[in-house]
């Protein structure tokens, strides 16, 4: 949260840091249309920033001038940014920890790929112990994620690329567990995204990274996944297009009227379901 230097409050979220010198980032600010180039926003005696220009849907970009490193002072005075069904979107000291997947290495995400959440050490040690070899990949959630859809067709709605990295240890594992007959299941939409985004034609994963804009609809020949771990998700979301695509329209719709009816929680903090 910052100040104008009218004194008018401004909440900023970072969304992604732009390949400019400096610490230029695309944003979305909170009733961002009024805040014109040049406006200055002061978030701390040693952050401040300046609109230089309009980003992407409606985003601003924004260029941050700090007096010490960038990030310890964002992680001293920022907030997470947590979804508005979440207590109003007000943060408690459970949720920098809580909003957090244990395999979270890399900054970049705008939200937490929340099916991850349902994993802690004991589990995965519990799962290696069992003969599941667990690998993992990088994909930062975008605000494209969240977007509802609002075509009247399905097929003319866009993602906004994300950014994501696939290891060369990662591809060779799942290269080879393919190979051997091994199931793969992915943990979350955006390991699907991801795994899709790098698989040739055969189901080959190439070590890469890069930026995917693959929006997954009913429709799509998956190449890789065989099973997914994900989350009960928002109507008209490209989240639920996806799973509706993997799974099959009908039973995802039983899946979910189950969930309804024994009170299952949805969305970020809510309950997963395993589909085979």
């Amino acid at each position: 949260f910052g100040h104008k230097e009218t004194q008018g409050r401004v909440e900023v979220l970072l969304l992604r840091k732009l390949p400019l010198e400096g610490e230029v980032w695309e944003c979305l600010v909170k009733r961002g249309k009024r805040l014109k180039k040049g406006t200055k926003i002061y978030f701390s005696p040693d952050l401040r920033a300046e609109v230089v220009g309009n980003g992407f849907g409606g985003g601003k970009r924004i260029s941050f001038e700090a007096q010490g490193d960038f990030w310890q002072i964002v992680h001293k005075i920022g907030h997470v940014p947590l979804p508005p069904y979440i207590r109003g979107g007000k943060e408690e000291k459970i949720d920098k920890k809580g909003y957090q997947t244990i395999f979270a290495r890399y900054e970049g995400a705008v939200a937490a790929p929340t099916a991850g959440l349902h994993f802690t050490p004991e589990l995965v040690k519990n799962m290696e112990d069992k003969g599941v070899q667990v690998v993992s990949l990088t994909l930062h959630v975008g605000l494209g994620s969240f977007q509802p859809i609002r075509t009247q067709e399905v097929e003319d709605h866009r993602l906004e690329p994300e950014f994501f990295h696939i290891s060369l240890p990662t591809a060779e594992a799942i290269n080879a567990a393919r190979k051997k007959g091994a199931k793969i299941f992915a943990v979350g939409t955006t390991v699907v995204r991801a795994l899709e985004s790098a698989a040739d034609e055969r189901g080959e994963i190439h070590s890469q990274e890069g930026m995917t804009d693959l929006y997954i609809y009913p429709g799509y020949r998956f190449k890789v996944v065989d099973a997914l771990i994900t989350n009960f998700h928002l109507p008209r979301s490209s989240l639920l297009l996806l799973v509706v695509a993997f799974a099959g329209k009908e039973l995802i719709m039983r899946a979910y009227q189950e969930a309804i009816r024994e009170g299952y929680r949805f969305y970020s903090y809510g309950d997963g379901m395993l589909i085979m």
